[in-house]
């Protein structure tokens, strides 16, 4: 099949062409773990599970590399291990903060159907020197330094971004720009006020790292340069995100790993998510609609929250709503009954071509859509073609039963009493007592069940 991606770097929808189809290999930007993850934190971690999803289906699973990283080292986290464990070593107390929040991320996005990465390094494991000669944070940046691109300034190692002749190509910002609009005086010691940390010095109360520039630790780039590098090398196929971190973060990660490798590119291939809204309204604590994936979890199946987000192209924004929800459920509800427990290993042409088409997953649901309306006219075989295609997608993970009992344990209903009173209304339909019937219903709309009557007998959901 045909992939076409859309690169944020050249600026245009390409074929897809790996350097290496039997060594695929793609890096994401995972999290920083100093909190629960946010629903907008669970984009990225959904869209680029699908693009992970199709190239195994391309290229075999066992052909294809995707890496995210763990941010185990930020100020946040520091902040966070000295107001939850003030009485521990601060190593200690940030290895209690980042195992909680990184065990929690794992349970989280795993209930969201997403795989996990092939490697998942973390960052406090590439600052020194490894034993196994991966790369690692002091060896690149002590390369910067000895190739002219890097220098030691008032305590830091800074990149010289005027080393670099067409830095900001990705995000499109000009060099003489970002000088001219500066504030001179507050980064003195810079040789250009665009000029970001590689290294810096760390106080008693803060994670260090002995290193050539004395005790200090890591700026955030410098990271995924280090790690991508350690397990992809200098240059790889595909390097995604959200649109937020094209600059500085993946604008600064180019400068760094195309300057200590001498290559021409870092990836050749940029994906960017857009941004994501609530009900509306941009997310914030102070806005009151700021929810992590472990609240919605409590109230939402996994596989709603997927669906909900693949609704959208990956690169347009999205408003999450709780009504987009309650007609994700309804959508799942029927693709489960319809194929639920249905095997199939061969996914329909029109859901790998959407898929092919820069990853167009709002046609591809469109496309499930005809794929179920001919598994319910046609036979087996169309049925076990709607399966594989939605198992491509990350959907049916579990079988009917238990995704009907998980729905009915999110929203407190008895299944078994549910069942009951639905019999007794057959039966009182039967022998036409239309007022028993009507007040069984009200009974059930009371326990917020919707039910719904046809040819084949009455099917019953949670109304919300």
């Amino acid at each position: 099949m045909d992939l076409k991606l859309y690169d944020t770097l050249t600026k245009d929808k390409r074929a897809f062409v790996p350097l290496d189809p039997r060594s695929v290999r793609m890096y994401v930007c995972g999290p920083t773990v100093y909190d629960f993850a946010h629903i907008g934190n669970a984009r990225p971690v959904i869209v680029f599970d699908v693009l992970f999803r199709l190239l195994r289906h391309i290229y075999g699973e066992a052909h294809v590399t995707y890496v995210r990283n763990i941010t185990d080292v930020d100020d946040k986290i520091n902040d966070r291990a000295l107001r939850d464990y003030p009485g521990l070593p601060l190593n200690e107390a940030i290895r209690k903060v980042t195992e909680k929040t990184a065990n929690q991320f794992h349970a989280d996005v795993e209930a969201l159907g997403c795989l996990r990465p092939t490697v998942e390094p973390r960052a406090t494991d590439f600052v020194l020197p490894r034993a196994d000669g991966k790369a690692d944070m002091v060896t690149l940046i002590k390369t910067l330094i000895d190739r002219g691109h890097a220098y030691e300034a008032n305590g830091e190692v800074l990149f010289d971004t005027a080393s670099m002749p067409d830095y900001g190509k990705l995000s499109g910002r000009k060099l003489e720009d970002q000088q001219a609009g500066a504030r001179i005086a507050v980064d003195a010691h810079k040789k250009n006020p665009a000029d970001f940390v590689l290294w810096k010095q760390s106080s008693a109360d803060e994670p260090g790292w002995e290193s050539p520039w004395g005790r200090g630790r890591p700026g955030w780039h410098i990271e995924c340069s280090a790690m991508s590098a350690a397990y992809l090398g200098d240059v790889f196929d595909i390097h995604g995100g959200g649109l937020d971190l094209i600059f500085p973060h993946h604008e600064n990660e180019i400068a760094q790993s195309r300057c200590a490798h001498g290559t021409h590119a870092m990836a050749n291939y940029w994906l960017h998510n857009g941004f994501l809204q609530v009900e509306g309204e941009k997310m914030s604590k102070s806005l009151g609609n700021f929810v992590t994936i472990n609240e919605l979890l409590k109230d939402w199946p996994g596989e709603v929250m997927r669906l909900n987000m693949l609704k959208t192209h990956y690169r347009s924004p999205i408003d999450w709503t709780v009504k987009g929800l309650e007609e994700s459920v309804k959508v799942l509800d029927d693709w489960y009954a319809t194929a639920g427990d249905v095997a199939g290993s061969t996914p329909a042409s029109t859901v790998l071509d959407t898929l092919g088409d820069d990853l167009n997953t709002a046609q591809t649901v469109t496309a499930l859509h005809g794929l179920r309306h001919q598994a319910e006219k046609g036979g087996e075989a169309q049925r076990a073609e709607f399966a594989a295609s939605l198992r491509l997608l990350g959907f049916l993970a579990q079988t009917q039963a238990d995704w009907d009992a998980r729905k009915q344990e999110a929203s407190g209903v008895d299944a078994a009493q549910v069942t009951a009173l639905i019999a007794d209304r057959t039966a009182a339909r039967a022998r036409k007592d239309w007022k028993e019937s009507d007040r069984i219903r009200d009974e059930l709309a009371a326990m917020g069940v919707a039910i719904k009557d046809s040819k084949e007998g009455t099917t019953w959901e949670i109304a919300r």
